[in-house]
């Protein structure tokens, strides 16, 4: 008995374990309970695409969440995903390309904006079926930015409304926003200081019909139980 116990003991501490180093390394975890399991993916910071941040910055890097998503979408296991969001923005083409995956999986997910979803965080915060938002998040919308050596000539600038063009149409083909309506919050001149662009609340953020609807914690494990139980 004795020894039965001390190896439960350390299947559960070996469990933990794991769970912590899931915690720190991707910023993710698998919430299991008798009705379903559902992974809980973080997307905090500023999303790293092809260059490295420095190490005092926070960060979500986009080649360990890819494959991860494919992992949870052929997973038997895991029956739903719930993202969280709090970031800063960051390389545009790691979020989008993060924002596709999760656009294109056909198992349940949410998403939920706490803190912040700005810049390349708002098409990632509309790439799930269900998207919430709390009172008191807030979304930046913004033209594209680059840094670095920028040629001035007329082929950067197309680049750039190209890219724009992009992230407008992912946002208003996954939302209920108007383009039209998208592309006014991006080029208003008068809400950011010595910049261009909107920052919403989130009641203005469901207004606008960019995010689905208010909600918390809570809300968002209960749109995802409402996915899994169709």
């Amino acid at each position: 008995m004795e020894n039965e116990s001390q190896s439960t003991t350390e299947n559960t501490a070996e469990k933990e374990k794991d769970t912590f180093e899931g915690i720190i390394k991707s910023g993710s975890i698998v919430a299991k309970n008798a009705r379903e399991s559902i992974h809980c993916l973080s997307i905090i910071g500023q999303i790293e695409g092809h260059y490295l941040l420095g190490d005092n910055q926070k960060a979500t890097k986009y080649e360990h969440i890819i494959p991860l998503l494919a992992a949870i979408e052929e997973s038997d296991e895991i029956d739903g995903l719930l993202v969280v969001l709090n970031t800063m923005g960051g390389d545009v083409e790691a979020g989008l390309a993060i924002a596709e995956m999760i656009a294109s999986m056909k198992k349940p997910t949410a998403s939920l904006v706490l803190g912040g979803g700005h810049s390349i965080g708002v098409p990632l915060a509309v790439s799930a079926k269900v998207s919430l938002i709390v009172p008191t998040a807030t979304m930046t919308i913004h033209p594209v930015r680059m840094t670095g050596l920028v040629v001035g000539v007329p082929q950067t600038f197309r680049y750039f409304q190209h890219m724009q063009e992009r992230i407008l149409h992912f946002i208003a083909d996954h939302s209920n926003a108007d383009i039209d309506r998208l592309r006014e919050l991006m080029m208003k001149p008068d809400e950011i200081a010595t910049d261009v662009g909107s920052i919403i609340d989130g009641h203005e953020a469901v207004e606008a019909g960019i995010i689905d609807r208010i909600g918390g914690l809570s809300d968002a494990l209960q749109a995802l139980r409402e996915q899994i139980g169709k």
